[in-house]
């Protein structure tokens, strides 16, 4: 994983070369949010197990992490795995929680290498020790790196955390280190799993599924929303770009209005600019 500034001339593939001249890099989105969507369909057209689609997904993983880095992208966070996902079969689980950690194990020397900093959000309780140990791993040996943060959310729940952040601040009050009628929206936001970076400008979901299925629903709220029918495990670099392309085409106004330019005189007559 080369991670340097993206150079068109030697980019090998034609469609991403054309992708890249179309970037605008003074309006890149800093913090990119995805929802992984699509690796059980993915495998089951091929007739393959469930626990393919995910081992390709992770192909993704590291391709749309080196592309983001390439970019100069800020903070990048994968839906990984939800609190929702313990309701699925114990093999297909025990699978997902070894694919992570031969991932981190993999991994983790390029993103030392590369300047990630890998940071995992969500519950950590449910975790057997050894998958914890992993995580655990690859946050301290990567916790100085000053490139891309990569968030990944494990056993993460967009309501638990909110109600996560609700007890904390329960708490400050019930032992007077907090006034109920202090508490606002970035009192809240501070005690988010999120609190130490700026909310996502764009989410990205893949599969074509209409829904953010309770991923950072406090932080999305004024985020970009682009959804492709490409599955997971089939995303590559030119989705990501494609994804940041239709991004630079919305204009974010975060609830207000925009206001004409005021009309000018040219010649005699009034021309609106």
């Amino acid at each position: 994983m080369a991670v340097t500034k993206y150079d068109v001339g030697a980019n090998d593939e034609a469609g991403d070369e054309f992708l890249l001249r179309r970037l605008d890099y003074e309006n890149l989105p800093s913090h990119v949010a995805i929802i992984m969507d699509g690796n059980g369909r993915w495998a089951a057209v091929r007739d393959l197990p469930r626990v393919s689609g995910h081992r390709a997904g992770a192909t993704s993983v590291r391709v749309t992490v080196e592309t983001a880095a390439r970019l100069g992208i800020d903070y990048l966070t994968l839906f990984a795995f939800s609190t929702e996902n313990w309701k699925r079969p114990r093999f297909e689980v025990e699978a997902l929680m070894r694919l992570l950690k031969e991932f981190l194990r993999k991994e983790l020397r390029t993103l030392q290498k590369n300047n990630i900093r890998f940071q995992m959000i969500g519950r950590f309780e449910d975790f057997d020790p050894s998958v914890l140990k992993a995580i655990r791993k690859a946050e301290q040996a990567t916790s100085q790196n000053t490139g891309l943060l990569l968030n990944i959310a494990l056993n993460y729940g967009g309501r638990t955390e909110i109600v996560d952040a609700c007890r904390r601040l329960a708490l400050e009050v019930s032992e007077g280190r907090l006034k109920a009628d202090e508490i606002d929206e970035q009192k809240i936001s501070d005690r988010l799993y999120t609190n130490s970076i700026p909310d996502p400008d764009l989410l990205i979901r893949t599969s074509g599924e209409m829904r953010v299925s309770n991923f950072l629903l406090w932080q999305i709220a004024y985020a970009e929303i682009y959804v492709t029918e490409t599955l997971w495990p089939d995303f590559r670099s030119r989705d990501f770009l494609t994804a940041i392309i239709e991004y630079q085409k919305r204009d974010r106004r975060y609830g207000a209005v925009r206001q004409p330019k005021p009309a000018t005189v040219a010649g005699g007559s009034i021309r609106e600019d």
